[in-house]
């Protein structure tokens, strides 16, 4: 056997020997994962499962715990005992929490439909390049994007307007986000050009373009950008605490921050002295009632997510 043979042998030896790659020049990233990296990467993913799940899991349980359970864990719960749903009835009970919940579900939705319905016209218009006044209004959304008035110009701006205690103060000032708007119009720039100028041979205007053909066709990026908007609304409590002064008009967010920050207890409800439910219980179970609509929402939303955001991002 010549010299040349015994190195290629020894080449195809060591290449098909376990645990060694076959393709040496082949990139890191094309491997196939080791063991060890599998091992790793589902650890990764438990611990960061644990990390989500736990807190949810004992802010729950806590909400469910009598205050006997609580006063034995010492405060936030992590083994089931005795359950019981009072502290949802008392925060239930027709008292503030009640009335913070109607009005951050009537703000999330009006809100959201109105922010949409000017994002999508708006998107729409600006991705026609031969709309008019199309670039002045572009780069005056762009502008937005970097530079803001601030708290104190923003705030004399809806005095101005007479919004103050009213609730239209905590939607008309964050009706449109730039950023969406741009999302939307890429998506609608990414569209077949040749779909839209067949309709508009065919005899469809613009604004049934829009409804039967543009929206239809992106819905998995206005399912996300609606998730945006819904998700800031409902969790929106800053403008509140500048613009309403009614504590009947106060949305649940801050409702929420007066319990579980100050230490506020729910007005007309039976006191922690009173032996029946645990200050700490009906703080957990408004904080449930905050987190429940998200999360029954994203589930529904979130196989759109990935391919929404893509459409809708900037292609360089």
């Amino acid at each position: 056997m010549t010299t040349i043979d015994r190195t290629a042998r020894e080449r195809v030896e060591r290449a098909s020997r376990p645990g060694r790659r076959r393709h040496p020049a082949r990139p890191a990233w094309d491997e196939e994962p080791s063991v060890a990296g599998k091992t790793a990467k589902a650890v990764t993913l438990v611990v960061i499962c644990l990390a989500v799940v736990l807190p949810l899991y004992t802010i729950l349980l806590t909400s469910l715990s009598t205050q006997a359970a609580i006063t034995r864990a010492g405060g936030l719960v992590l083994v089931p005992g005795e359950l019981t749903l009072d502290a949802y009835r008392q925060v239930l009970a027709g008292g503030i929490v009640t009335r913070a919940v109607l009005v951050s579900v009537g703000i999330t939705t009006v809100g959201t439909a109105l922010s949409m319905v000017v994002s999508v016209l708006g998107a729409y218009g600006l991705s026609r390049s031969g709309s008019l006044g199309h670039r002045a209004i572009l780069f005056t959304v762009l502008i937005t994007m970097f530079f803001g008035a601030g708290i104190i110009p923003t705030y004399l701006l809806v005095s101005s307007l007479n919004l103050i205690n009213s609730y239209w103060s905590l939607i008309l000032p964050t009706a449109v986000s730039a950023f969406n708007v741009l999302l939307l119009r890429s998506a609608f720039m990414n569209l077949d050009q040749q779909i839209l100028d067949s309709a508009r041979i065919d005899g469809a205007g613009d604004w049934r373009i829009l409804t039967r053909i543009v929206l239809p066709m992106t819905k998995a990026v206005t399912s996300v950008i609606a998730l945006f908007y819904a998700v800031g609304y409902w969790n929106a409590f800053f403008q509140a605490t500048l613009y309403i002064n009614d504590s009947d008009k106060q949305p649940l967010q801050v409702v929420l921050r007066a319990m579980v920050l100050q230490g506020q207890t729910v007005p007309g409800q039976v006191e922690v002295g009173a032996g029946q439910v645990s200050s700490l219980a009906i703080q957990m179970a408004v904080v449930v009632i905050a987190i429940v609509p998200v999360l029954l929402v994203y589930p529904w939303v979130q196989k759109h997510f990935t391919s929404g955001v893509l459409i809708g991002a900037v292609k360089g």
